[in-house]
């Protein structure tokens, strides 16, 4: 059971990246009180905690450069502002739209309001030379960061393994639900809506944990390339279930599938009747079998998964 699981059995409603957060920012204001430089560090150190305990590495690292970048091309934008003379008001309206321009014309999927807000208090604060300003909010900004980072990567790293597999475990008991449904002799027809969901989650999930890469790269890699595998057997089970909820007749099950499902646990009311298979019966059989294969298969992988985890402990 993960820290994240024995914080919702106690019932406690905060998560993980909740409890690292406020640690980061505590500990981030216990250093850059004797160490910090600007006369907002207090500020700027929370700020930089905060965002850079993201969800994942990749996450953090993004939240990091940006902080550093954002400040300094607004420092450097004003200092070019001061450099040329502009007064402060035309200074700010220049100065955020050449921001926004390079923003848009780069593609960045940023937000440019901290690059903007500098050098917007540059501008109109003239006590405050924009070098040693952009160097102070820097250095208090990295301090918050760094300890941030360390926070996030270090102490309970998040780790979302055990939830895909938990997702693709459950996808068993929902393909048997489904073919029970379809055969177990009522009008109602089964949808595989719910599973074609939960597979599309699977992707988000799967993502979060390529991100994650920091340290034993190669066991991720090859922990990342089982759990592709699994989602690739998942999409194909769910072309398999949708065609079996788009065919317009259902043929009758065979002894094979029949008995096969019933060893699952399987309700089925529908019987086999001795007559000569139809069209309608071979096609529902291979895809009811393709199914149950791709079961296995699915299975055998989440196994051998966990075999090599415990052989490495």
């Amino acid at each position: 059971m993960t820290i994240e699981d024995r914080l919702r059995a106690w019932k406690i409603p905060v998560g993980m990246r909740t409890i690292k957060t406020t640690i980061a920012v505590i500990l981030a204001l216990l250093v850059v009180q004797p160490y910090g430089t600007s006369t907002a560090k207090v500020v700027f150190a929370t700020i930089g905690a905060m965002s850079a305990v993201g969800p994942t590495f990749k996450a953090s690292a993004v939240a990091c450069l940006t902080q550093i970048c954002s400040v300094t091309v607004g420092a450097v934008m004003a200092v070019i502002m001061a450099e040329l003379k502009v007064p402060p008001m035309a200074a700010v309206g220049i100065g955020i739209i050449i921001l926004l321009w390079m923003y848009q014309y780069s593609h960045l999927k940023l937000l440019p309001v901290l690059p903007c807000l500098v050098l917007v208090n540059i501008c109109l604060t003239p006590e405050i030379e924009a070098a040693p300003y952009a160097l102070g909010r820097l250095w208090d900004t990295a301090i918050g960061l760094g300890i941030g980072m360390l926070i996030n990567t270090l102490v309970f790293p998040y780790d979302n393994s055990q939830k895909i597999r938990q997702t693709m475990v459950s996808l068993d008991s929902d393909l048997i639900e489904f073919l029970e449904d379809m055969f177990d002799g009522d009008e109602h027809q089964p949808e595989a809506g719910s599973i074609g969901r939960k597979i599309a989650a699977l992707e988000g999930q799967l993502k979060l944990f390529a991100d994650q890469r920091l340290f034993r790269r190669k066991r991720q890699k090859r922990e990342l390339q089982t759990l592709r595998t699994c989602e690739d057997i998942a999409h194909e089970l769910l072309i398999e279930l949708e065609t079996l909820q788009n065919m317009k007749r259902k043929g009758t099950l065979n002894e094979e599938n029949r008995h096969t499902l019933q060893e699952l646990g399987a309700t089925l009311s529908q019987t086999h009747h001795q007559r000569p298979e139809s069209v309608e019966d071979v096609v529902v059989n291979y895809h009811v079998a393709r199914a149950l294969q791709l079961r296995k298969d699915l299975k055998a992988e989440l196994a051998g998964r966990a075999e090599r985890k415990r052989g490495k402990m």
